[in-house]
């Protein structure tokens, strides 16, 4: 169990949740930003001293709990795999959906995701729930996620590492465009109607994920059940400034190592027909030229796998890649 030692205070802004899990040493915590607070977990490596953290956070559709899957994390938990491999992780719901404040659903904006993402990492920085600072921080993103993990890096240089997933330069506009057209709002989903959402916050209809996120011969039902029981809301208005990311010119002001990672069957990400996510070198040679030298670019291609790379059932090459990249920044 992680347990704060006498006499020491949590860090300025960071409120001490009561959920503590003695077997992963995990405690819940949380960030007040201008619109809220953030809801955040953060846990330790059970048995080693770590100076590096990963700072979590997923897309739209989904909570913190894509990176902490719950259903045979053995195979799915990407966050105790990455504990397992010596990091400490903060895994952290957007705001609007899991256990982090829910505004009004058009002010959410990818912009102030990554503000208050720059605030995480420097929270990171000065010690966070009574630890020591982490010396090394690697922010990471899935999907609309990874925009937002792009904004902060570039205007901020106040990272270690930039990993983002379900992400290119090459989306692909009729599968984006089929993904949204399965949103509907949350106020019509049976597992959200009568929670005091507002008319904009969108979730996806009962049945759609499977084919929105997952390869079409690389998912497993039992995995898609239990991510429909916990798929999440999200606003449009966090759209619009989050896909800047993908566009020319931005990611090239990146100045920290950065891993790029899509599923070969990504309908949104691996441009028509999933040609740059052929493999390893070609998404290499498709990403390369929107990044400088300083971003150390890697790729990785996950075969088979849709849009959520995380729940794939071969999942663990990709979660190996990415160990292998954080440890040569880290280590």
């Amino acid at each position: 169990m992680l347990c704060l030692a006498p006499g020491i205070a949590l860090s300025p802004g960071i409120a001490q949740a009561d959920q503590v899990s003695p077997q992963d040493r995990c405690r819940e915590i949380t960030f007040p930003v201008p619109q809220g607070t953030l809801a955040g977990k953060l846990c330790l490596p059970t048995d080693r001293p770590t100076d590096a953290v990963m700072v979590l956070m997923a897309g739209s559709n989904y909570n913190a709990s894509y990176w902490d899957f719950q259903y045979e994390p053995e195979t799915y938990n990407f966050r105790r795999a990455m504990n397992g491999a010596g990091y400490a992780t903060l895994t952290v719901d957007r705001l609007g959906n899991g256990a982090s404040t829910r505004p009004p659903s058009a002010t959410l904006t990818a912009t102030a995701t990554a503000e208050a993402l720059h605030l995480i990492v420097q929270q990171a920085r000065q010690g966070l729930a009574g630890e020591r600072p982490f010396g090394k921080v690697i922010i990471g993103g899935h999907s609309l996620s990874s925009g937002t993990s792009v904004m902060e890096a570039t205007k901020y240089h106040d990272v270690d590492g930039v990993l983002l997933t379900g992400y290119s330069h090459t989306l692909n506009v009729p599968g984006v465009l089929g993904v949204i057209g399965t949103y509907y709002p949350a106020v019509e989903d049976p597992a959200f109607a009568g929670r005091g959402y507002d008319p904009g916050y969108l979730v996806s209809r009962p049945g759609a994920r499977r084919a929105d996120f997952y390869g079409p011969d690389n998912f497993d039902p039992r995995v898609v059940a239990a991510d429909e029981a916990t798929k999440e809301t999200f606003s449009l208005t966090e759209y619009p400034d989050g896909l800047t990311s993908t566009l020319p010119g931005m990611s090239s002001a990146i100045t920290a190592p950065t891993l790029v990672v899509n599923g070969g069957k990504d309908i949104l990400s691996c441009g028509p027909d999933f040609a740059i996510c052929a493999d390893n070198a070609t998404l290499q040679a498709a990403e390369a030229p929107y990044f400088t030298p300083a971003a150390k670019l890697r790729t990785f291609v996950l075969p088979g796998s849709g849009h959520s790379v995380n729940l794939a059932p071969n999942t663990a090459e990709y979660r190996a890649a990415v160990i292998d990249w954080a440890d040569s920044i880290v280590r």
